[in-house]
């Protein structure tokens, strides 16, 4: 027979929510550094393919 599983208290849940969203912070922060990095050209830990003009043959 099916037993009903114990509810989570709200300060698990509430310490669950805080490190998902810790993460997405840290992650954001991340981001954004790295894209100060390749705006101002200073990024060496991310390859990224230049602007290249394509040539077509004719």
């Amino acid at each position: 027979m099916a037993v009903p599983k114990k509810k989570t208290s709200k300060t698990k849940r509430n310490q669950r929510r805080a490190h998902w969203n810790r993460k997405a912070l840290h992650e954001a922060e991340k981001a954004i550094s790295l894209g100060k990095s390749i705006l101002t050209g200073q990024a060496k830990g991310f390859v990224y393919p230049e602007d290249e003009e394509e040539e077509e043959e004719d």
